[in-house]
C-alpha cells in the first residue's frame, strides 16, 4: 500500500484524489469503493464506452473505403453513407452525451431522477446502429446529425434524446445538496468519486445546453414543412440544435479539463466562482437557440444566426480556459518533484493533447472555404479533443475501482493509449486538411472518390495512416478497460 500511495503522490503531487484513493484502499473507508459509479452512472458509462466501440467498427470501414488501394472494391456508396451516419451519431451524439450524463450523475448530492432513462437511451442507440443494415434505407448526411430516413433510425434517435433529457430533468428536480458544498463533504459512500466544485458548473451547463438543443430541434421540426426533399428537410431540422449540442460537448470537455488538472496537481485550475462565470458566458448566447427558429428554418436568421454563434460563441471562452489550464499545468510542474513522471502521467498527456487538438480545430475551422475535406478536418480535431479528455476521465474513474495491480496497469499503458489515439486522430484531421487545401471533395467514398493532385494523394495517405493509428489507440483503450477486472488475479492464485 505504501507503493501505491507513493505512485499517486509522485505522479501528481499532493492530489486529494490520490490521497483519498490510498486511504480507501488502506481500509479506512471500505464502503466507499463500491458506490462511486454504481447504478445510474455505471449504466451511462457502459453506454458511452459501448457506443464508442461500435462506432470504431464503422470507422474502420470508412477508413478502408478512402484508401486508394481498397476504394475501388466498394461500389455501393449508400452503404458507406449509412455507415458514416451511424458512426457520427455513435461517436458524437451517443458517446459524448452519455458520458456527460454519467458526469452529471456523479455530482455530489445528485439523485437518479428516472431509473429507466439510461435503458431507454440504450435501446435508442441500438436501434440507430441496426438501421444501417436495413435494405433500402436512405442515408441523409446532414450536418451535425446525419439521418437514415427510416422509422427504425428516427425512433431510436427520439428514444435516445428522451432518455438523456429525462435523466437531466429528473436529476435537477430531485437534487438534494447544492453544488457549492461539493468540496466540503467528507469522503463517504456517495462521495468516493466526486467532481471538484469548479467542475460542477461545467457539467450543469452541458445539461442545460443539451435540453436547449433538444428544444431547438423540436422548434425546428415544428417550423419546417414536411413536404420538402429529405436532404433539405433533415438539414434544416438538425442545423440549429446541432450547433447548440456542440457547445454542450465543449462545456463537458472543459469540465473534464478541470477535473484532470485538479487530480494531477492537487490544485484548482480555476476557482469555482470564475469557472461558473465563464460557463455562464459560454452558455448564454446559445440559450437563444429556440428563438432563432420562430421565423422558420429557411430564413437567413436561422442559418446565419447559428453560423455566427458557432464562429464567435465558443472560442473566446474556450481560449480563456485553455490559457488557465496551461498555466495550471506549468505551475504544477514547477511545484512537484519528479518532472519526468509528471509529464508522462496519463492525465498530463490527455490534457495537453486535448488542448492542442482544440486549438487545431479552431485554426482549421477558420480555414474552411467551400465544401471540401477541410470541414471534417475541423470537426475531427475538435471532436477528437473531447474524446481524448473523456477517455482520460474514464481511466480516472476506473482507477478508483481497480485493484492496485489494475491501477499500475493504467499508469503504465494509459499514456501510450492516449498518444496513439490522440496522435492518430490529429494526423487524421491534418490529412483531411491537406486534401481539403487541394480541393478534395467532402463526403465522397469508394468508387466516387477521384484524386487528381499530389496534395490530394498525400492528404488521403495521411488520413489513412492517422485513422489506422487512431483505431489502434481505440483498441488499446478497450483492452485496458477490459483487463482491469483481471489484473493481479493470477498472482493471487499463485500465492494460494
Amino acid at each position: 500500500m505504501k507503493v501505491l500511495r507513493t505512485e499517486f503522490m509522485t505522479a501528481g503531487g499532493p492530489s486529494r484524489f490520490g490521497a483519498e484513493v490510498a486511504d480507501l484502499r488502506a481500509g479506512r473507508e471500505p464502503v466507499a469503493v463500491d458506490r462511486p459509479v454504481s447504478g445510474s452512472p455505471a449504466v451511462w458509462l457502459i453506454l458511452a464506452v459501448g457506443s464508442l466501440l461500435v462506432s470504431g467498427l464503422f470507422a474502420l470501414l470508412l477508413v478502408v473505403g478512402r484508401i486508394p488501394v481498397f476504394s475501388g472494391l466498394f461500389v455501393d456508396p449508400d452503404f458507406f453513407r449509412r455507415c458514416l451516419a451511424v458512426h457520427v451519431n455513435l461517436s458524437l451524439l451517443v458517446w459524448f452525451s452519455a458520458f456527460a450524463a454519467a458526469l452529471f450523475a456523479m455530482i455530489p448530492g445528485m439523485k437518479p431522477g428516472f431509473p429507466l432513462a439510461p435503458w431507454v437511451a440504450i435501446g435508442g442507440a441500438g436501434a440507430m446502429a441496426l438501421s444501417a443494415f436495413v435494405p433500402g434505407s436512405a442515408p441523409v448526411l446532414s450536418n451535425y446529425i446525419p439521418f437514415i430516413d427510416h422509422p427504425l433510425f428516427i425512433g431510436g434517435l427520439i428514444a435516445f434524446f428522451v432518455g438523456v433529457a429525462t435523466h437531466y430533468l429528473g436529476g435537477i428536480l430531485r437534487r438534494a445538496v447544492p453544488d457549492s458544498a461539493a468540496d466540503e463533504r467528507t469522503p463517504g459512500a456517495e462521495a468516493a468519486f466526486r467532481l471538484p466544485s469548479e467542475c460542477v458548473p461545467g457539467v450543469l451547463t452541458a445539461a442545460v445546453l443539451f435540453l436547449t438543443a433538444l428544444t431547438t430541434f423540436l422548434a425546428a421540426w415544428a417550423a419546417t414543412p414536411s413536404d420538402l426533399n429529405p436532404a433539405v428537410y433533415y438539414e434544416l431540422v438538425a442545423w440549429g440544435g446541432g450547433h447548440v449540442l456542440q457547445v454542450a460537448n465543449v462545456a463537458a470537455m472543459v469540465a473534464v479539463w478541470l477535473l484532470l488538472g485538479s487530480s494531477l496537481t492537487g490544485r484548482r485550475m480555476v476557482s469555482r466562482r470564475v469557472a461558473g462565470g465563464l460557463f455562464v458566458l459560454l452558455a448564454a448566447p446559445h440559450l437563444a437557440g429556440p428563438l432563432l427558429t420562430l421565423q422558420g428554418t429557411a430564413t437567413p436568421l436561422y442559418n446565419i444566426g447559428f453560423t455566427r454563434l458557432m464562429q464567435f460563441g465558443i472560442f473566446p471562452v474556450a481560449t480563456v480556459f485553455i490559457v488557465l489550464c496551461a498555466a495550471g499545468l506549468f505551475r504544477g510542474w514547477r511545484q512537484h518533484a519528479g518532472p519526468t513522471r509528471f509529464w508522462t502521467d496519463f492525465r498530463t498527456v490527455a490534457l495537453l493533447l486535448s488542448l492542442v487538438m482544440t486549438v487545431t480545430g479552431f485554426v482549421l475551422g477558420a480555414l474552411i472555404r467551400g465544401s471540401t475535406t477541410m470541414i471534417p478536418a475541423h470537426y475531427h480535431a475538435s471532436t477528437g479533443a473531447v474524446t481524448v479528455a473523456f477517455m482520460a476521465a474514464m481511466f480516472l474513474v476506473a482507477e478508483w475501482r481497480a485493484s492496485p495491480a489494475g491501477a499500475a496497469l493504467l499508469r503504465r499503458f494509459a499514456p501510450w493509449q492516449l498518444l496513439l489515439f490522440g496522435g492518430g486522430q490529429l494526423l487524421f484531421a491534418l490529412g483531411f486538411a491537406v486534401g481539403g487545401a487541394h480541393g478534395l471533395g467532402r463526403k465522397e467514398y469508394g468508387a466516387e472518390q477521384h484524386l487528381y493532385s499530389t496534395g490530394e494523394y498525400v492528404g488521403v495517405a495521411m488520413m489513412g495512416l492517422g485513422g489506422l493509428v487512431a483505431v489502434a489507440g481505440g483498441i488499446l483503450f478497450f483492452i485496458l478497460l477490459g483487463s482491469l477486472p483481471f489484473a493481479g488475479r493470477r498472482r493471487k492464485v499463485g500465492r494460494k
